[in-house]
């Protein structure tokens, strides 16, 4: 998994007001009920942001995480993977001794990607229904964002952190939408492998933005990573450039 339980998303270089913050359900197509958090900035978003949460689901730093998103402009939902076998959170939030193992086998990408139109649903009842929209995952979550651009969601781009190609598959054989790979330079997943990824979804026609961040460790992006502090702030402007970028589509 990527963060311990106290951990959280390091601030990013632009900021502004959050009006609204809060954990709420949704309800995916399949009738079933997942938690998610919703954070929205004070000026009208250009943008909206999904988060794909790690192993754990709606963890704390993914909450914090929606917040900083909403702090640069982006509408955004984080999402909990779990409803179909674990129901809402307990306490509006998975707690640190959640049991992920039994829970993520379970998982399955078609119901991910159903939970995720869902967000992305949301997202546009609350703003405007031609929002751009993206995915921002990590580990778990970010093979399943860097799999959406070859998927047929209804998204502008995906960005990822820590993702494993295996994970994609052959979903990267047809990406076609702009895509941010932040790669760990000493994450257990070799960095070769990644941009083999990265090279197989340009040559499927994808706009691919793979950044390897020498040395840093898998979950480098953390504010209580102070040696990792230059990472993360150019991991922000690789994100903010992605966001910036869909706006203007």
């Amino acid at each position: 998994m990527c963060h311990d339980h106290d951990s959280r998303p390091p601030a990013p270089p632009r900021t502004g007001d959050v009006t609204e913050r809060g954990v709420l359900t949704l309800t995916s197509a399949d009738g079933t009920e997942f938690s998610a958090a919703y954070a929205a900035p004070a000026a009208e978003p250009r943008v909206g942001v999904v988060v794909l949460p790690d192993v754990r689901g709606l963890h704390p730093y993914y909450v914090a995480l929606a917040e900083r998103f909403a702090e640069t402009g982006a509408a955004s939902v984080a999402i909990d993977y779990f409803g179909r076998t674990a129901g809402l959170c307990d306490d509006e939030l998975r707690p640190g001794d959640f049991d992920w193992q039994t829970h993520i086998p379970q998982t399955a990408q078609a119901s991910i990607d159903a939970d995720i139109t869902a967000a992305i649903e949301y997202l546009r009842s609350r703003t405007r229904n031609d929002l751009p929209v993206i995915t921002v995952g990590f580990c778990f979550g970010g093979s399943n964002s860097w799999r959406q651009s070859g998927g047929d969601l209804d998204l502008a781009g995906c960005a990822g952190f820590y993702g494993r190609p295996s994970m994609v598959g052959s979903a990267a054989e047809q990406a076609h939408l702009p895509t941010v790979m932040m790669i760990a330079g000493a994450d257990s997943t070799p960095v070769a492998d990644q941009l083999k990824l990265a090279d197989t979804m340009r040559a499927a026609g994808a706009e691919v933005d793979a950044v390897v961040f020498d040395g840093a460790p898998h979950s480098f992006f953390d504010r209580s990573y102070g040696e990792w502090e230059d990472a993360c702030r150019e991991a922000w402007e690789h994100l903010l450039a992605l966001t910036d970028r869909v706006a203007l589509r």
